[in-house]
């Protein structure tokens, strides 16, 4: 088991390493940084005090390295717009993604797992037609067009709920649905399959046999064992949804991380940009490397291949 952790956490580290580079490299793909940085109509001599004043006279392989080691000595710059140190700002606004991405986890979860269970127990069915539907519907509509139907009935015509803002509770309600709903086709699916395979098993044949209610056959056995691979897959689209929430919380001005990156590539925020890009993949990673290890510690079959 430690050399399973070790050599996936060799993995995360190396893809960590590419991850940084790739976020420095397309951030200066995009055009000529001092001139963005000076803005339109700027002269030259303008460009060229931005280019000496940030180091952007030197050659692009120096300036890796030097915000390279900054990181390693915890040191994430500084944020051209906010003016502050870039580090404050991602601790500051990452309460309100965290708060967003388990909200919606647990939504998806809730709205997963019963109709999941009730497809599989009546397949074919229009139950089972009407979770599938749901499905395909998830996945097909895009979060961002979702979301601006949620706010066209929720909050224009019924007036129920704040258009955006995070000052309250309230203020998560749609965020957490329209990000959510858009991962619930994954668990139901995982969760309708498991449970066809676990229902159709020798030993729940066997618990029946021996006159085991159906609730507790379904409940106590079916459920458990088809809940095993939720658990793992819950914390890779815990990843997926931390990443994701950028374009929601755009389009619900929620003040997080993704709100965050949106305002850093406006107005041409090179620091947090990078830092945000940064941030998020390695939370993905880390998340995939501790669900990797679960489904190693769960699964006795990967354990015995170590």
């Amino acid at each position: 088991m430690i050399g399973f952790i070790v050599r996936r956490l060799a993995v995360a580290i190396l893809v960590g390493l590419a991850v940084s580079i790739l976020s420095f490299a397309l951030v200066r793909l995009t055009g000529d940084v001092a001139t963005a940085i000076a803005g339109e109509g700027a002269r030259d001599e303008d460009i060229r005090l931005v280019r000496e004043t940030y180091g952007l006279d030197r050659p692009v392989i120096v300036q890796y390295l030097d915000w390279l080691a900054g990181l390693v000595r915890g040191e994430f710059g500084t944020s051209y717009f906010f003016k502050s140190p870039v580090i404050d700002l991602v601790l500051d606004k990452l309460p309100t993604t965290l708060i967003l991405g388990l909200l919606s986890l647990l939504f998806a979860l809730v709205v997963a797992v019963p109709l999941g269970v009730i497809a599989a127990l009546r397949p074919n069915s229009w139950i089972d037609r009407f979770a599938l539907g749901i499905a395909v519907l998830g996945q097909a509509m895009p979060n961002f067009f979702f979301a601006l139907l949620l706010i066209m009935l929720l909050s224009i015509t019924l007036r129920w709920l704040p258009v955006s803002g995070s000052g309250t509770w309230l203020h998560f309600v749609m965020p957490t649905i329209a990000l959510g709903y858009y991962v619930t086709p994954a668990f139901m699916r995982l969760i309708r399959a498991g449970m066809i395979e676990t229902l159709n098993s020798d030993f729940i044949r066997t618990a029946r046999a021996k006159g085991v209610s159906r609730p507790r056959v379904v409940l106590r056995h079916g459920l458990r064992n088809a809940l095993t691979p939720i658990v793992a897959l819950a914390v890779v689209q815990l990843g997926y949804l931390l990443g994701g929430s950028v374009v929601i919380e755009t389009v619900f001005a929620l003040d997080g991380l993704g709100y965050l990156a949106y305002q850093s590539i406006t107005h041409k925020d090179l620091p947090v940009m990078q830092v945000v890009v940064l941030f998020l993949s390695m939370l993905y990673v880390l998340l995939t490397l501790f669900a990797d290890v679960l489904n190693a510690y769960l699964d006795p079959r990967l354990r015995a291949g170590m």
